[in-house]
C-alpha cells in the first residue's frame, strides 16, 4: 500500500518538487564547514519528502545532547519554523477532500521533521 501511496505522492502531491527543493537547499548549505549538518538534515528532509509513506520519524537513543538542542534551535530560525509552516498550510488544503487525508498525513509527517530535525532518524 505504501507503494501506492509514494506513486501518488510524486505524482499528484508534489513529492518530487519537495524533493528538489530539499536537495537543492542541502546542497547550498554544504558549501561551507559550518553548514553540512544543516544540509545533512535537508538531505533526510528530501529523503521523506520524496518517499514518505512508510515512513516514520524515530527519537534517537543518541540524540547528541546538548548540541543537538543548539543546532535545532539554530534551525528552528533559520528557515525550519518557515519549513514546518509551508507544510501546515499545504495539510489543511490537502484535508479539504477525503482523498487528500492520506497526503495531509505526510505534510504533517514532513512539518515536524522540518521543524526540529536533529536528533531524530527514519524508519
Amino acid at each position: 500500500m505504501s507503494l501506492i501511496g509514494n506513486i501518488l505522492w510524486i505524482v499528484f502531491g508534489g513529492g518530487f518538487v519537495l524533493f528538489c527543493e530539499y536537495l537543492l537547499g542541502g546542497l547550498v548549505m554544504c558549501i561551507t564547514i559550518i553548514g553540512i549538518p544543516f544540509g545533512i538534515q535537508s538531505f533526510k528532509l528530501a529523503r521523506l519528502a520524496l518517499f514518505p509513506f512508510g515512513k516514520d520519524i524515530v527519537s534517537t537513543r543518541r540524540s547528541g545532547g546538548c548540541l543537538a538542542l543548539i543546532f535545532n534551535i539554530i534551525w528552528l530560525f533559520t528557515g525550519g519554523l518557515a519549513i514546518a509552516l509551508t507544510h501546515l498550510v499545504f495539510a489543511l488544503l490537502c484535508a479539504i477532500t477525503i482523498i487528500g487525508i492520506p497526503f495531509a498525513q505526510q505534510h504533517i509527517k514532513l512539518a515536524l521533521l522540518g521543524l526540529m530535525p536533529f536528533g531524530k532518524e527514519l524508519d
